[in-house]
Formats: structure tokens, sequence, C-alpha cells
């Protein structure tokens, strides 16, 4: 299948824009509220309260409840430190493949998205369109759950919402929760030469990185599992340890950031729970001689999973949409389970794939890939114009 020439020309300017998240995203939000105004959208933005950024909600058709939202961010992850051997910040067309930082991940969909609005006829829907632009995906989904608020007093109601992060065009209906923690392990410093005397906060650290892998390996084992996805259990990931100023003194601070990756049958609570007894039992040996020895778990973020029926309406519907039966469920995390959160049925399907090609150096997405998107496009723009949807 091949893209339509607005897509093509809309994913060139999208790409053109370097929204990572460090960066304001202000002028991507200019460019695609013009296309949406241009093409007769009602459109409001939701800036976030101190950034120099903005999400960006728009909606086209008749009122009501009824409907179906099309999802997307604007923000990328960064390119530093990656051999790109094409211009990250340039779409650049090698036979079938289009290069570039967010072509994939996921541009590319907010492309089709964009160029589907200049292909709506208000007069012809019977169901209202709606589309919502986020930022600060990459890190935490930190932006939309700013935009949370604003947008459901909106009142919107839609039947169906689809995000597009990258699924090779497959309708994903599950991913896990994500929390993000950090553990801050307080020590007693003091000279080297006589570090028993003192309590090495690395020391707790690395005592506390180990019970995470004690109890990664009991999810692991556990009866709680999901075989539909890569890795069928709720995983426990140490990323970063910091601590300590000089070799001879030692350590009164530690700081060790992790994170749960989690089923819905493993609620976050109870691992904070089982946390709470762990870093009581690493601490407990030293707080007759030093009582302020601990450590302090804080849940730093966390987004909520997502988890709908295979045979619920939504998921055969994009399934009809998207041209493919194949259902899967996708180990990153996504915007969804905010959507979902608010009652509106939520399903993944994106241009791409996210384990070849998202966050790499020579990011690229198919022509193939975009022009399914662009079919299950048109496809979406028949179905709410009353129209026969041809697979």
């Amino acid at each position: 299948m091949t893209p339509h020439r607005a897509t093509l020309d809309i994913l060139g300017r999208l790409i053109g824009f370097p929204t990572v998240s460090a960066e304001s995203n202000l002028a991507l939000i200019d460019y695609a509220e013009g296309l949406l105004q241009r093409a007769g959208f009602a459109t409001q933005r939701i800036p976030d309260p101190v950034l120099a950024k903005s999400g960006l909600v728009a909606r086209i058709g008749p009122g009501g409840a009824g409907g179906v939202l099309l999802s997307a961010h604007s923000d990328v992850v960064p390119v530093d430190g990656q051999a790109w051997t094409r211009p990250p910040f340039e779409m650049t067309q090698v036979e079938d493949k289009l290069f570039g930082r967010g072509t994939t991940d996921m541009k590319g969909y907010l492309a089709a998205m964009l160029s589907l609005a200049q292909r709506v006829d208000a007069d012809a829907l019977q169901a209202p369109l709606m589309m919502i632009i986020s930022y600060d995906e990459e890190i935490g989904c930190l932006g939309i759950r700013k935009m949370m608020p604003e947008f459901e007093g909106l009142g919107w109601k839609p039947d169906l919402c689809i995000v597009g992060e990258p699924t090779m065009m497959r309708p994903a209906t599950a991913h896990k929760g994500k929390a993000a923690l950090r553990a801050t392990c307080r020590g007693v410093a003091g000279h080297s030469a006589l570090a028993p005397k003192y309590v090495n906060a690395l020391h707790l650290a690395a005592d506390f990185i180990t019970a995470l892998r004690t109890i990664q390996r009991d999810y692991e084992t556990s009866d709680v599992q999901d075989a539909t996805y890569d890795v069928p259990y709720t995983t426990v990931h140490a990323g970063t340890t910091q601590g300590g100023t000089a070799l001879n003194i030692v350590p009164e601070k530690a700081v060790v950031e992790f994170e749960l990756r989690h089923l819905p049958q493993d609620a976050l609570q109870d691992f904070v729970d089982r946390l709470a007894r762990v870093v009581d039992r690493i601490s407990a040996p030293f707080r007759a001689r030093h009582a302020d020895v601990g450590i302090d778990i804080e849940v730093v973020n966390t987004y909520p999973g997502l988890e709908i029926a295979p045979d619920h309406p939504a998921v055969q519907r994009v399934a009809r949409l998207c041209g493919s039966g194949d259902l899967t469920k996708v180990a990153f995390g996504t915007e969804a389970g905010f959507i979902a959160g608010l009652g509106t049925p939520t399903v993944v399907c994106g241009p791409g794939s996210m384990e070849a090609q998202g966050h790499k150096v020579d990011e690229f997405v198919t022509l193939a890939q975009l022009g399914q998107c662009d079919a299950m496009m048109d496809r979406l723009k028949a179905e709410i114009s009353g129209r026969s949807v041809a697979r």
C-alpha cells in the first residue's frame, strides 16, 4: 500500500521539529493546530502549567456522544550519543524506508491523523472525529497525566480510541502498568579506615538490589503469568545507583532508581507493601547503634496498564479498520490506560515496529506500514460517514 502524498509531506514537516522531551513542542503544536483549523476542526490547547509545552485536542462533526478519538504524542527520544548515518531531524527516503527520529515512534501515525483531517467532509460525518496530541510521553506519560483533568472536562464520550503506537498495524489489546520508584539509603559517614564502625549506604543499596532480584525471581516463578507477552510475568528492574563522595569516606547516602512493570493481577500496592518489609529487614540490624539508618521508598511516577478483552466490539472494530485480526499485546507502555480509565474502549494500533525501529539509530518506518495506516484512516472516514468499510 502507498501512503497519501499529504501524509508524506506532513511527516516530513513533523520530523523537522526536534521535539525531544527536553525541548519545547510548541512549534509542532502551532503547525498541527493550523492544519486542523484549516480543515474545519475546532481546536483547544491544553498548555503545561510550567513548561513551554502544550497538548492539543480537536474535534469535527456532530455534537453529542459517540465517534472516534485518535491519540498520538508529539515528543521523541533524544539522539545524543547515537551514530546516525542520516540527519535525524530531516526525513530521508531510501527505497521503501523513511528515516528520521520519530518516524516510527510515533510521528508516522500523527502524520496519518493530520492527513486524514484534510480529507474529512464535516457535512458527511454521522459521528464526530476527535484527536488528542500529547507531550512528554517518552519520560513517563507525564504530559497526558497533566492534560487529563481538562480533557475529561470537555465531556467527550467517544465509542473508541485508537492510540497509534507502533504495532506493525496489528490491534494491541494490552500492556503492563509501570511504576518508577526511588530508594534513598541512609547510612552513617566516617573514615574508611574505621569502616566497620559506620554504616555504608552503598552496602544498604546493594542489599536492597539483591532483595529486588529475589522479588523478580518470585514474580518469574509465580502462578500469575500471561504467555501472550514477550515476558509473561511482572518485572522488576534497577536502573541507576548513585552514592559516595570519595574512596576514603564511608558513604552516608545512596540512591537506587528502579521500576516495576506489572500485570493487572500484581498490584502496585502489594509490591510497595513488600518493599516496606524488605527495608525494615535490611535496616533493623543497624538501628540499635544508629537510629537514623534506613531506606526510604518513594513512588516517583506511575502510568496504568491497558487490558481490553479480545472479543470486545472495539477490538473487532479496529481489526476491521486496520485489516488485521492478528491481535497482540505490547511490552512497552502507552497512554492508552489513561484514555481507557475515562471509560472509552481503547486499542493500540499504529505503523512500524517498536522492537525493530523505535528509539534506535536511523529510526525508520516503511512506506508499506505508513500506507496501511492511511488505509485504516480511510476506512475510518468511510465508516463515520455512514459508508460500508472494505477490508
